[in-house]
């Protein structure tokens, strides 16, 4: 793995499930792979079927504009299917669960 690459923390409540989120791995990719099953559908950021809060932390997008209102935005709302941490995350997605 590339020096850049940070590894960051993702929780995701209220279920208190938690997972490593490594290189440029998105939210949703870490979680699959860490065995936290998400809601998701399109993987583009288009559909909003993974669509949480972000309680704490900060995200980028992997592409230019996701699928989010400004209004959205504002309050937190991210798509974890093509957002990846620029720090350890809290997110609040009731539908979570474990694999």
């Amino acid at each position: 793995m590339p020096e850049n690459f940070q590894t960051f923390t993702a929780r995701v409540l209220p279920a208190d499930l938690q997972f490593d989120v490594e290189g440029d791995l998105t939210l949703l990719e870490a979680a699959e792979m860490s065995r936290v099953q998400l809601p998701s559908s399109c993987r583009n950021g288009t559909c909003r079927t993974c669509l949480c809060q972000l309680i704490s932390g900060e995200v980028s997008y992997t592409i230019e504009w996701p699928g989010l209102s400004a209004e959205e935005k504002a309050e937190g709302y991210v798509l974890p299917c093509v957002a990846r941490p620029l720090s350890n995350v809290v997110l609040d997605q009731p539908l979570a669960k474990a694999a």
